[in-house]
């Protein structure tokens, strides 16, 4: 996926402005940047949910403008931020990942459901799924609704803060899973806070500030270059642990 200049906001007012930025197979690209400087509404738009006011979203080099929601669908899964919590089971929930293979009525298929069940292991919530939506944590609803994009079964994902409601031993599951997902060719993109985190496992890391990109490279790049210092008004350190991996700390200016 490749955004070119793209420019959106809400109400006839930009908050994101002249972004390009390629979203690779087999990389974690993580949108770091400080409270409401665009990385959701950057997010919505890349998943065709904002009109553009500028700029295009491009898949495979073919710009997505003319395409239907569902041809789009196949290709590019969003796991959004704010989501309601629906009256219905885990495995329903799921199954809704797979909308857009379907015909009317819907029917689901033996691949259907074996898309859901991969997913629901893979995440972690595989055992719950007669259980309601309402009967859940915090967690393991985040958990039911990124198997729902995963079920989804595209080459793109967008996950606007997947580690939201997760304890520190889940936000570092889910890291690995998103390397893992990228190993196997997919281009997976997140918005995270954790500076840590986000240098930990991606690949490379875009950082915004005011709706405008200010750098994107690899984390190594972007630690040394100083922008999460300027942007974020932090200190930034870095150290290595007795296993030989590179953990990043800020502390206040």
């Amino acid at each position: 996926m490749e955004l070119r200049e793209v420019t959106a906001g809400y109400g006839g007012a930009d908050v994101v402005k002249g972004i390009s930025l390629r979203f690779q197979p087999g990389e974690v690209t993580v949108l770091a940047g400080p409270n409401g400087c665009g990385k959701s509404t950057l997010l919505r738009a890349a998943a065709r949910l904002l009109p553009l006011s500028g700029g295009q979203v491009l898949v495979d080099g073919a710009d997505t403008a003319g395409w239907s929601s569902r041809t789009f669908a196949r290709q590019a899964a969003l796991l959004p931020q704010s989501r309601p919590m629906p009256e219905i089971t885990v495995e329903a929930l799921v199954l809704h990942g797979r909308f857009p293979y379907l015909g009317y009525p819907r029917r689901y298929s033996r691949e259907d459901r074996e898309a859901a069940r991969q997913a629901m292991e893979r995440t972690g919530v595989a055992g719950l799924e007669g259980v309601p939506m309402a009967h859940l944590s915090g967690g393991q609803r985040q958990k039911v609704y990124l198997a729902m994009a995963l079920a989804q079964d595209t080459q793109v994902l967008l996950l606007d803060e997947p580690t939201t409601f997760l304890d520190i031993a889940h936000q570092l599951e889910l890291a690995e899973t998103a390397r893992t997902l990228a190993e196997e060719g997919k281009a997976v993109v997140m918005v995270l806070h954790d500076l840590n985190l986000a240098l930990s496992c991606a690949h490379r890391v875009a950082v915004l500030e005011e709706g405008q990109l200010r750098r994107v490279g690899a984390p190594e790049e972007i630690y040394a270059s100083g922008v999460l210092e300027k942007v974020f008004q932090v200190r930034a350190h870095s150290v290595e642990t007795a296993k030989g991996e590179r953990q990043y700390l800020f502390s206040r200016l």
